[in-house]
């Protein structure tokens, strides 16, 4: 089987641990169901899956990926949720690719309950995209940041997966949006989305209900600064560094609430996906390649000049 896999970790140059070949395929657990995968995208995870973090060596070689839509055994087209629960412990979590084979091959196989369908006006390629970096932003800005009851959002560094899926996401369901960014080419992108763009520690018109923080700590003391009494500052990673100076007084006296957000649950995605093909709404695609042209799509986003998402076509 084909496949785009992790044979070993270096943190200093991980395109250095990636191999595009064949591969045995694994036999999958009683009750799990394995999809013919049509297309799948890359995320940051699998950067980092390269580099050591989170997927040690005995665990090698480790089949990339968490993102996929494909085809059931019944011919059922199908989006793949990438979080597998823990049998031991429901509150535990892992994703496709970290204790189980990813989606960058042929064939995954995953958890019955994991697969979703997919609706009928979204491309394979256009619902690739949804797991892992849409289904954050939506999580993040529903469930934990409970934007229903917002009026402004404030999204730091756009141009990422999850930071421009929250810029669309959040313009859809009526928000005043604003977001950052250091480069202006991704400004004038994030513009041209409908949201207003600002330089990084760029002072807003107004201050926001919510804010999507996936940067850290270049980013952090302008979203504190940012944040309207009760505002939620809702984050999912740390992409700029992780140790962020926060001012304490601020937070109690402003009453903010700050929230950490992993991925989010099948329901979840299950909304999404109701809400992109009610609201005609579509993921923004950076580049596509071939599945053949992995590595070059791995180069591509390891770059950093990406805006949106990265998606292989396994038809190519």
């Amino acid at each position: 089987m084909r496949a785009a896999y992790a044979t070993k970790a270096n943190p200093e140059d991980p395109l250095s641990a990636l191999t595009v070949g064949d591969l045995p395929e694994a036999t999958p657990p009683d009750g799990w169901v394995t999809v013919d995968v049509r297309a799948s995208s890359l995320n940051h995870h699998d950067i980092w899956s390269l580099r050591g973090v989170g997927l040690p060596a005995d665990r090698l070689p480790m089949v990339l990926g968490c993102d996929a839509a494909g085809v059931d055994p019944s011919g059922n087209e199908v989006v793949i949720h990438a979080v597998v629960p823990d049998a031991a412990d429901p509150r535990a979590i892992s994703l496709l690719s970290e204790h189980f084979p990813g989606t960058l091959a042929e064939r995954v196989s995953v958890p019955a309950a994991n697969l979703l369908p997919k609706p009928a006006g979204l491309t394979f390629l256009e619902a690739a995209c949804l797991p892992t970096a849409w289904l954050t932003a939506w999580s993040m800005l529903t469930a934990r940041g409970r934007v229903a009851d917002a009026e402004a959002v404030l999204v730091q560094g756009a141009g990422g997966g999850v930071a421009t899926a929250a810029v669309v996401l959040a313009v859809a369901l009526g928000k005043r949006v604003y977001a950052t960014s250091r480069e202006e080419w991704k400004r004038e992108r994030v513009t041209a989305l409908g949201a207003t763009a600002v330089e990084p520690g760029g002072r807003l018109p107004e201050r926001v209900d919510v804010v999507i923080e996936s940067v850290g700590s270049p980013t952090f003391e302008h979203s504190m600064k940012s944040s309207k009494p009760e505002a939620r500052i809702v984050v999912c990673g740390a992409t700029g560094g992780h140790q962020a100076t926060v001012d304490l007084r601020r937070v109690f006296a402003m009453r903010l609430e700050i929230l950490g957000a992993t991925m989010g649950t099948a329901d979840d995605l299950r909304s999404l996906l109701a809400f992109l093909a009610e609201q005609d709404v579509r993921p923004v695609v950076d580049a596509t390649y071939g599945f053949t042209e992995a590595a070059e799509a791995f180069e591509h986003l390891h770059s950093g000049k990406v805006f949106g998402k990265v998606v292989l076509d396994h038809t190519r």
